[in-house]
């Protein structure tokens, strides 16, 4: 078992606060995209990520891994989506156990509806309260947050490649 370096008293609360600032964050905007568009803000998400790749687009591999989601819980909010006729699936031609998920124009038409409440909201909630100095900062502490997590998400994605080539090997 590794030790632990414990967080002294003005690291809990930079933890903490940290906790509650991005927690309450994302329950304002899931719940805004709830009430203003009547779907969760991970749907939202997908359209969103969607609508900016060529041809409307991706692989549900690559979709998952854009929208930091489990390719199952993806493929759940993909049929959805699919459901609502916002997007639509198709069999990937050059191996047929792939698929790819497309936004349809109904799909579009509900994005571009959805997104002026949403750019919105994150300015009011982000970027207005915040000096442009602050965003600076905000900007810089973020790429080392992500920099930080870097090899542990390489590592992860490596695993779950040679898993995926498994399972493609043997079945």
């Amino acid at each position: 078992m590794t030790q632990a370096r414990w967080l002294d008293s003005r690291e809990q609360a930079v933890w903490r606060g940290f906790l509650t600032a991005t927690g309450s964050f994302m329950e304002n905007l899931d719940r805004q995209m709830q009430r203003d568009s009547g779907m969760p803000l991970a749907y939202f998400e997908i359209l969103a990520v969607l609508s900016e790749m060529p041809g409307r687009s991706l692989r549900m591999s690559e979709l998952a891994a854009m929208c930091r989601s489990s390719r199952s819980r993806l493929s759940h909010a993909v049929s959805r989506l699919e459901e609502a006729g916002w997007v639509k699936r198709r069999a990937c031609e050059s191996d047929k156990r792939g698929q790819f998920a497309e936004l349809t124009d109904a799909g579009f038409a509900v994005l571009e509806k959805a997104a002026p409440d949403h750019v919105n909201t994150v300015r009011r909630h982000l970027f207005d309260v915040l000096t442009p100095e602050q965003q600076d900062q905000l900007e810089q502490i973020s790429a080392a947050i992500i920099k930080g997590l870097t090899p542990e998400c390489d590592s992860a994605k490596t695993e779950l490649e040679a898993e995926f080539r498994s399972a493609r090997a043997s079945g």
